[in-house]
């Protein structure tokens, strides 16, 4: 099927050759871009899509497919996020799934539609671990890509894995202090569980739908268990998502355990390759605590070995920045030549505000010069794209695949335009997508995806969240009901 797409902001090319198409059509044949012009074609099918800022297809390798964790614990001063993990007495009594099967169906779903009414096209899932009896199922993930496929968005999907869960202990004093309790043999089960699945995924060579090893973060995961997902992956010649070099303490149980640091570690275990794919990276030695910003991002031995290996990093700079964190900087990485990729990581998935939190933390805390909104939309495009070994991806140029996404700006309340990216990032979100399309074929226009009742999905997902919250309570190391758990802002008056 030939096609054209017409859009009044078209950001075309890729690398230092993208340039603004003003008023201009994208031609599309089957799934791939042929063309991008001036001209109003003759007998193709128009899709007029007005006054917008067309954008090849986000890509967001941290994407929240899940209801929203840090909606109830990004407010915790340290001690009482830990007891949010659940007591040890909890993880070691064998605990169940707080959802059935079909709530988990919901929660996936809830998740995946907000990622497409937020414009994102290509995605790596991640959903919280604290509900589950361990970690994922590879029927929980079954139903993702099924669910996945019905939306038309492409993903790379695998079940998570772990040995160990990080567990908080009160002592008989009420102390509370971060505990790991192990259960290799579950780690093991878990591996093996993930690479039937990647086996089965390579098998059906579905092309919205890509196998890749999603174990938890590193602190859960034993020496031998990341030894072994490596040599799986080199096997299978798999990607490897592994959340890393993400806070201190995370620092402190590694060099505790193996007197390594955790970069040190990830390649001692033969995972630091051109696979790897690390969420956040802010704990390299760039970070100010451990003495990085005095001498220049080129000198960082940390990020030249990461440059070096070609592993990726996914900068997720809103939940960084709402757990107190600013990457040290996203242009120094660039600088260093990291693939730089981004993740939003919580709810919501938005990539625009992403962007400008990104921006302007970096600019607040380093001054201006330290980050540039072309380097986060590249990341989110380009980046994601080298990433996943993708070229045809996060473009717009013939030969491109078809995957794009378009956000409004014709709204009173987006004001007067300049640049379209700097207006759409200073004075909109990820909510004015309007339009996204997926390998030619369209994903959701005007807030509208077909197949999808989102009242209704609205009403199932706040039940589920209902029942999530509820769940802190029976892991609670203190035996504290949920509404001390999570007090209101202001007290409740219940008027009779």
């Amino acid at each position: 099927m030939d096609f054209s797409i017409r859009a009044q902001h078209i950001l075309a090319g890729s690398g230092a050759h993208r340039h603004w198409v003003k008023d201009g059509y994208v031609h599309v044949r089957d799934q791939t871009i042929v063309g991008i012009s001036h001209t109003r074609p003759l007998t193709q099918t128009i899709m007029d899509l007005g006054e917008v800022v067309m954008l090849p297809g986000l890509i967001d390798l941290d994407a929240l497919v899940d209801i929203d964790h840090l909606l109830l614990d990004s407010w915790h001063d340290p001690e009482n996020s830990l007891l949010l993990s659940g007591s040890v007495d909890h993880w070691t009594s064998r605990p169940s799934n707080v959802l059935t099967p079909e709530e988990r169906t919901t929660l996936r779903t809830f998740g995946l539609v907000q990622l497409a009414l937020h414009g994102i096209t290509s995605y790596m899932p991640i959903a919280s671990e604290v509900h589950l009896e361990w970690d994922e199922s590879t029927d929980e993930l079954r139903e993702l890509a099924r669910v996945s496929k019905q939306l038309g968005l492409r993903g790379w999907l695998g079940p998570s894995y772990r040995s160990s869960v990080v567990a908080a202990a009160a002592d008989s004093n009420g102390r509370i202090s971060r505990s790991l309790v192990d259960d290799e043999n579950r780690g093991e089960a878990g591996l093996r569980r993930a690479l039937e699945f990647a086996d089965e995924i390579t098998a059906a060579a579905d092309p919205l739908i890509h196998p890749v090893l999603l174990p938890c973060r590193i602190e859960t995961m034993s020496d031998e268990l990341l030894r072994a997902t490596a040599a799986e992956a080199e096997k299978r010649h798999l990607l490897v998502r592994l959340h890393s070099l993400q806070q201190g303490w995370e620092r402190e149980l590694i060099q505790e355990r193996s007197d390594l640091t955790p970069l040190q570690l990830i390649e001692q275990v033969g995972l630091l390759n051109e696979r790897l794919l690390i969420p956040h990276a802010l704990w390299t030695d760039r970070h100010p605590r451990l003495g990085g910003l005095e001498t220049p991002a080129k000198e960082s031995a940390d990020l030249r070995r990461l440059a070096a290996a070609g592993a990726s990093v996914i900068h997720c700079p809103l939940t960084s920045f709402r757990y107190g964190e600013v990457l040290h900087t996203l242009s120094d990485y660039n600088a260093a030549g990291v693939t730089m990729a981004m993740g939003t990581d919580s709810f919501p998935p938005d990539l625009i505000r992403g962007i400008d939190v990104g921006v302007h933390a970096a600019k607040a805390r380093f001054g201006y010069g330290s980050a540039d909104v072309s380097q986060y939309i590249n990341a989110a495009t380009s980046g994601g794209a080298a990433a996943l070994n993708r070229r045809d991806l996060g473009t717009i140029e013939p030969g491109a695949t078809a995957d794009f996404t378009a956000f409004s700006l014709s709204d009173f309340r987006d004001g007067v335009h300049d640049d379209p990216l700097r207006t759409l990032v200073l004075a909109g979100t990820g909510r004015n997508a309007v339009f996204s399309m997926v390998a030619g074929q369209t994903v959701m226009r005007d807030g509208v995806i077909p197949g999808i009742d989102l009242d209704m999905l609205r009403a199932e997902a706040q039940a589920v969240f209902e029942k999530l919250r509820e769940g802190y309570a029976v892991r609670d190391p203190l035996g504290r009901s949920t509404d001390e758990i999570f007090p209101p802002t202001f007290p409740l008056e219940r008027l009779c």
